[in-house]
This record gives structure tokens, sequence and C-alpha cells, in this order.
């Protein structure tokens, strides 16, 4: 039964940190929807047009200019590129 009680114990001290890095379903507040209306507007999304014949793909077409924006300035990103280590090659043409 002592055992049961640890493993029980290290189980929940090992999930702990999990639980703290999940995400909010904390409401949005007026600056964060009145900041991310800015950011498509400056992509290219006038939502003014009224009746628009080009709702869905304006719009996704701008998150997705907003959206590689942040993918470009982010911290921590996926890098591409190539390194190579070492010294270059010596010819021995004598």
């Amino acid at each position: 039964m002592k055992s049961l009680i640890q493993a029980v114990v290290v189980a929940a001290v090992l999930a702990a940190p999990v639980a703290v890095f999940a995400q909010t379903n904390s409401p949005v507040t007026r600056a964060q929807v009145r900041a991310e209306l800015i950011e498509l507007e400056q992509a290219g999304y006038n939502p003014g047009r009224g009746e628009d014949p080009n709702y869905p793909a304006d719009i996704q077409a701008a998150e997705a200019r907003v959206a590689a924006r942040h993918a470009a300035t982010g911290f921590g990103g996926s890098a591409s590129g190539s390194s190579e280590a070492g010294r270059a090659p010596v010819s021995n043409s004598d």
C-alpha cells in the first residue's frame, strides 16, 4: 500500500509541470481584439467592405500573412540553413 501511495505522489509531481504550461481559456480583451484587427488591416484585410464575395479567402490570406510575419520575427523558431565543421581539404599535388 505504501508503494502505491509513493507511485501516485511521484506521478502527481511529474504531471504538475504539464498543467502549468496548459493554455488558458481566458476571454480575449478588447485591446487584444483591436490589436489583431489592426494587424489584419495592415496585412491587407478591409473589414468595412460590407458584402464581400471573397470573405473567407481574403481574411484567411491576411491571417496567413500575419502568421508569416510573426514566424519571421519570433524567438526560438526553427531556422533553415546549413552548417559545416572542419577545415578545407588540402591538395597534395607535387
